[in-house]
């Protein structure tokens, strides 16, 4: 069985990591080709860095990045189309709801190649945002849908997925996975986390153009991390798009900021701070990974199961209500007992998905 596995972002090249072990592990049964579309471009994405993770190298980068999402989607499904009739794969391995992700699905669906999400059935409910709309589309043309938690499963049989010829699969979540295979060293190799030597802190990181891009949201995170700064010191690792917009406004953050930082540092902040803030969907379910309450200054969420156990809260953009929460997770955690994210073994169950799908 061949895989071509599409991946344009960080995020998605630790997912695929995950998964790629898993695949390491059928030798002889399961070849994978990976292709980067460079959709992030980062100048950290050097060999040390697939070294470190132990990330197999891809055999095809299209460097596609910089431009509109129109002409981003589009050259990246006539680059993925060239590859997918070179290699003829059994399947289209894509992830989450980037640009990439749904360039990936339409390729291989054109080509009537079979198409696995991972990912898939994830829900905000605002089609304003680019991601619902990569998600949804890329739902709909897959053959196999695999679901990280039971939610979004719930989600694709509430939208009539039982009625089409889709499998749908729920296999745990694979950034569980891959916390869970690094832990250990990232307290090596996260060495500005080491540097960081407050007892206790609070992790924050903000990107989202939703709040970088709406001056009076940003502000108001800019006052209630300031604020709750004087209680516990707030770690925010800074995104270079934020800190322009924060200097262009004149809006000055009075936490302990620093430059980007890798997985390995995030993962080794993770386990040690006593509360995340964030915009970051990612974060928001890692935080859960290592036992940490989350306050999130975004609208909605695509992780509601958190919401409903009570280890997040979504409190938009106002300094009261995310002073407010940040208070009431310092003074009291919640549970983390429940295994809403699977066992560990998400990439296992896919694998095993594919080689058995009839």
């Amino acid at each position: 069985m061949k895989i071509l596995t599409i991946v344009g972002a960080r995020p998605q090249f630790i997912k695929a990591a995950a998964v790629s072990r898993a695949i390491r592990s059928y030798a002889g049964k399961v070849e994978e080709v990976i292709v980067h579309t460079g959709q992030h471009f980062d100048a950290n994405m050097s060999d040390v860095f697939f070294t470190e993770m132990d990330i197999p190298k891809p055999k095809y980068n299209l460097d596609i990045h910089g431009v509109n999402h129109g002409a981003m989607t589009g050259r990246m499904l006539e680059g993925i189309e060239e590859i997918i009739l070179k290699e003829r794969p059994d399947w289209v391995l894509i992830y989450g709801d980037t640009n990439s992700t749904l360039a990936g699905a339409l390729a291989a669906a054109k080509l009537h190649v079979k198409v696995a999400h991972v990912e898939a059935g994830l829900r905000s409910f605002n089609m304003k945002m680019p991601e619902e709309v990569n998600r949804i589309l890329a739902d709909r043309i897959s053959s196999v849908l695999l679901c990280p938690t039971l939610t979004a499963v719930s989600n694709l049989e509430k939208e009539g997925y039982k009625n089409f010829p889709i499998r749908i699969e729920m296999t745990g979540d694979v950034m569980l996975d891959a916390a869970r295979h690094y832990e250990k060293q990232a307290q090596v190799m996260g060495k500005v986390a080491n540097e960081v030597k407050y007892p206790r802190f609070v992790l924050s990181t903000i990107h989202r153009a939703e709040n970088t891009d709406d001056i009076e949201r940003l502000k108001e995170i800019a006052l209630a991390l300031n604020e709750i700064h004087k209680t516990i010191p707030v770690v925010l690792p800074l995104h270079p798009r934020t800190s322009k917009k924060l200097a262009d406004h004149g809006v000055k953050l009075d936490v302990h900021l620093l430059e980007p930082v890798g997985y390995f540092d995030m993962i080794s902040f993770l386990s040690r701070c006593e509360l995340v803030i964030t915009d970051s969907g990612g974060l928001q379910k890692e935080a859960y990974f290592f036992e940490k309450p989350c306050v999130t200054f975004r609208d909605e969420t695509e992780w509601v199961e958190l919401v409903e156990v009570g280890a997040n809260k979504v409190v938009g953009a106002k300094r009261k209500a995310i002073v407010e929460a940040a208070e009431g997770y310092l003074k009291a955690k919640p549970n983390f007992t429940q295994k809403l994210y699977g066992e560990g073994k998400a990439s296992e169950k896919i694998i095993e998905t594919l080689l058995n799908y009839k």
